[in-house]
């Protein structure tokens, strides 16, 4: 095999499939990222076997052939190279030589035909969104997944697409975060629980950009997302998601008006006297006009008015700050309504439209004067 690409197109090729490289694996050929160029393209492969990244870069293939490159290695001499032509060479062993103006790496490559191809789908069900509108209902929903393995529900999200809308639903056991957005064309009902793991890799290559898709096909075991050159393909978890509606409800005792920067800026203010990992609510007591903000730790203790519209009672209520922080730093709204029944249910924080709703249990506190 021999070919000749751009330092460019291939680093961002490697950048690309390298995320579903696996970091431990007794398969050695897995840690490596597959070429192949004896279909007319260059294509770039990686799998994990749970999930797996395909790319096409432009380059001229000057001999067809394939071989398999350890990915840590390869990624780290592309990305030091030159900014100039690269050109990778094998031989029937597979010895591989890289080369860029005056500099010569020879490696060892593997044979392509032990490599672990993406499983092939069958693309028949799917739906087309706007890389822009994927990459933002991941950001403001994915870090109310949970990173505990020990129920593989909440390591995932939910796809639940009905007609022209679709709904993304995470949550860790602490706290729900719930997008939804409409969807150009209507689709048969369907629900997918997607890993959180995916989707964040996903996340970091899509362009964002609202003039460009993504196609999404859906079948009984994967996902398979399609965009740019690039195909990613994933299984999905398996199980009946929870029943999320019967958490959610729409009475409230207590609905606060309240400017989110302002909001966000003082529960960050309050988390410089909390030492990281340590349990220290902020403590939010809500009057007519004004939401009051304490934080008590062993450094210190902290407190801030903030200006409101209220309707309903006054309440006085603790939450984990970090639960907060991530929801407010979500939205883009400049105000935000937060709606409350008493110290011990659930805060919710949604729009009129309910576009969004983050749901965030309060937690136990002793006052302290």
């Amino acid at each position: 095999m021999k070919l000749v690409c751009s330092k460019s197109n291939l680093l961002n090729g490697v950048q690309i499939v390298s995320k579903a490289v696996p970091n431990k694996t007794t398969m050695s050929i897995l840690e490596c990222i597959l070429i192949d160029a004896t279909k007319g393209s260059i294509t770039l492969t990686a799998n994990d076997m749970e999930l797996g990244m395909e790319t096409v870069i432009k380059g001229d293939i000057l001999e067809k052939g394939i071989v398999a490159l350890d990915a840590k290695i390869f990624l780290e001499i592309v990305r030091k190279l030159p900014d100039s032509d690269i050109t990778i060479q094998t031989d029937s062993s597979y010895k591989t030589v890289i080369t860029c103006e005056k500099s010569q790496f020879n490696i060892i490559g593997k044979s392509g035909e032990d490599f672990s191809y993406l499983p092939a789908v069958e693309k028949d069900d799917s739906i087309t969104i706007s890389q822009f509108t994927l990459k933002e209902v991941i950001r403001q929903t994915i870090f109310c997944i949970s990173d505990n393995d020990s129920n593989r529900l909440m390591t995932g999200e939910l796809f639940d697409i009905n007609g022209y809308e679709m709904k993304v639903v995470s949550l860790d056991g602490h706290r729900i975060a719930i997008r939804k957005i409409e969807l150009r064309d209507s689709y048969k009902p369907k629900k997918v629980i997607v890993p959180g793991k995916t989707l964040n890799e996903i996340s970091k290559i899509l362009s964002g950009d609202t003039d460009k898709y993504v196609t999404i096909f859906f079948t009984a075991n994967h996902i398979v997302f399609e965009f740019d050159n690039t195909t990613v393909v994933s299984r999905l978890i398996e199980g009946e998601y929870f029943r999320i509606e019967q958490m959610l409800s729409s009475d409230y005792e207590t609905k606060v008006r309240v400017n989110k920067r302002e909001l966000l800026n003082c529960i960050d203010r309050a988390t410089l006297l909390v030492r990281e990992g340590d349990k220290k609510p902020v403590i939010i007591h809500i009057t007519d006009t004004s939401m009051e903000l304490k934080i008590n730790s062993v450094m210190g203790s902290m407190n801030e008015d903030i200006d409101i519209d209220k309707q309903g009672k006054d309440i006085l209520i603790g939450f984990n700050p970090k639960f907060l922080i991530d929801a407010l730093r979500v939205i883009d709204d400049e105000k935000v309504d937060l709606y409350m029944v008493n110290p011990k249910a659930p805060c919710f924080i949604k729009d009129g439209e309910e576009s969004y709703i983050y749901l965030i249990l309060p937690v136990n506190f002793t006052t302290v004067n």
